[in-house]
Parts: C-alpha cells; sequence; structure tokens
C-alpha cells in the first residue's frame, strides 16, 4: 500500500494530541525540582498526584485534565489562506478522536457548537515571514486558568514596583482556581488589547529558556522568588511552590501610558509546536525549535 503524504490537517491532529497529552519536558522538570525543594506534606502529595496524573495521560494517551480547553493557535512562516480550514477540520476531528471536551459557547445564549469550531473559532493569530516552512504553535487554554486574566493600565511613574505589585496582586487574588503551581504570562507595553495578547504569547516560551534582555530576567527572577514566598502553594493549600515561572513578554507602548496584563497557565501549561517543511517530514517540539 502506498503511503500518502500526511496533510497539514493530518498534522494539526497529532499537534493537538500532543499538546493535551504529553506534559512539556520543561514543566516537568520544574514539578520534579518543586517536589525536591517542598517541605509541606500536603504540598508534597498535591505534586506527587499531579506528577502521576501527567505519567498516566502519556502512557493512556489521553488528556491531563478534562477540561481540554480552547485552542489558540499561532501561525507563522509562509502560508495562503488555506491553512485555516485544515486548522478548522483538525480541531473538529481532534474534538471527536482524541477526544476534546467540546467547550465553545455563544456567549449569550450558552448553545454549546458542539466540536470547539464556529462563532470565530478557532483563534488564529497569523505572523507571515519569508521563512521557508509553515509554524504552528498551538496553546489549549482552560477556563480556570483564563478566567483569571487581568489588564492594568498604570501610571508610568508606577514603574517596576508597580509592576510587580500588580502581578502578585493578580496571582494571589486567583489563589487556588488556575490549578497552581501556575506558569505566569506578563505583558507589558503595548496597547490594552495587544498587552493582553503579549501576556498569553510569554506563556510559549519554556523554563528553560532564559531571557537575553537583563530587565526582562531580572523581573521575571524577581517575581518567581516573591510569588513562591507567599505560601499559597499547590492547589492554593499551601506550601513553598506557588508558581513554577514567570515568563515576561514586552513592547513598545505610548509615553503616557504602562499597560501590563496577567494570563495564568495551570500546572501543565500545555504547548506545543511543528514546523512543517515541503520537502521533509514535519518537526515537532513543546519546547523551541533550536
Amino acid at each position: 500500500m502506498i503511503q500518502l503524504p500526511e496533510t497539514t490537517e493530518d498534522i494539526v491532529v497529532r499537534l493537538l494530541r500532543l499538546a493535551n497529552t504529553k506534559l512539556p519536558e520543561d514543566i516537568g522538570w520544574a514539578l520534579e525540582a518543586a517536589a525536591g525543594w517542598e517541605t509541606d506534606s500536603i504540598a508534597y502529595s498535591q505534586l506527587g498526584a499531579i506528577m502521576d496524573n501527567a505519567k498516566k495521560a502519556e502512557f493512556l494517551g489521553r488528556p491531563m485534565c478534562q477540561d481540554t480547553g480552547i485552542p489558540v493557535f499561532y501561525v507563522s512562516g509562509r502560508f495562503d489562506s488555506s491553512v485555516r480550514g485544515d486548522i478548522e477540520r483538525a480541531v473538529r476531528r481532534a474534538t471527536a478522536e482524541i477526544p476534546l471536551r467540546p467547550n465553545l459557547v455563544d456567549p449569550l445564549t450558552r448553545e454549546n457548537t458542539g466540536d470547539n469550531t464556529g462563532l470565530g473559532a478557532p483563534f488564529i493569530h497569523y505572523r507571515p515571514t519569508d521563512d521557508d516552512f509553515l509554524q504552528i504553535d498551538v496553546l489549549p487554554k482552560g477556563a480556570g486558568s483564563e478566567n483569571m486574566t487581568r489588564l492594568a493600565m498604570l501610571n508610568p511613574a508606577d514603574g517596576i514596583e508597580g509592576i510587580q505589585r500588580f502581578v502578585a496582586d493578580a496571582v494571589l487574588d486567583a489563589g487556588g482556581r488556575p490549578c497552581p503551581p501556575t506558569v505566569v504570562g506578563v505583558g507589558i507595553g503595548g496597547t490594552s488589547d495587544r498587552c493582553v495578547e503579549l501576556a498569553k504569547e510569554a506563556l510559549l516560551r519554556p523554563l528553560d529558556d532564559r531571557s537575553r534582555d537583563k530587565s526582562i530576567r531580572d523581573l521575571e527572577e524577581g517575581l518567581f522568588v516573591k510569588l513562591n514566598g507567599s505560601g499559597l502553594g499547590p492547589m492554593g493549600l499551601g506550601g513553598s511552590t506557588t508558581v513554577l515561572g514567570v515568563r515576561v513578554k514586552k513592547e513598545g507602548c505610548h509615553t503616557a501610558s504602562l499597560p501590563v496584563a496577567v494570563n495564568i497557565g495551570c500546572w501543565a501549561t500545555r504547548r506545543a509546536s511543528v514546523r512543517i517543511y515541503r520537502d521533509r517530514p514535519p518537526e515537532f517540539t513543546q519546547g523551541v525549535f533550536r
């Protein structure tokens, strides 16, 4: 039998399966490290349950969480308008085949579309470049973490201290609802709408990928220490591990403005990426392409 090449639709189904059933390695390492330093018995048991759940999900090929979220896609490289149809069909298939929970509803009538498409979904951000490949990143976002999103239009005079205070307040106010230990995405700059996008995009950067920008690196490390010293702990039950990491992304903003947004990823912070080439098999990763 002749093996036909995979279509983009087939590849995106695989991408969604990877994101929902396999924990990114950097998240796994962070959980292992947290279990090593955690001294609170309840917190330690929660971390153990989380890691056991992740291992079973990968072994069984089943989603790590019953809330498989709404997939957010980032499409870059070279592509044409057909990519939207490929992704939409893939989401329908993945919902039935993996399976993914049908989460998408009309915001007013609450009627469920049944397959995670329709009403503007799937949500896709397009970033065309001159690269010789098509790259698709996916970030499934569940409601427990997504509902904790916050935006503040700070006064520029608030400075770094104001940013730190806002982020800490947002994470601690969220408590156990986003299923900590979390990964905290922080957007700084842009306009109000762009700032919220930046916070979500920051979650795509793995925990073992240190920023080359010293101002970002210092802010990430300072918030990591501050938040883990809060005592909130895994699932909000107390302990030394409130966050697995903080990821910051910034862009320029108006001289009279300081937008700051927080978008939280749960303990899994599910993500996956693929590069699709014309002349060789696709490459998948849950980290960054080196």
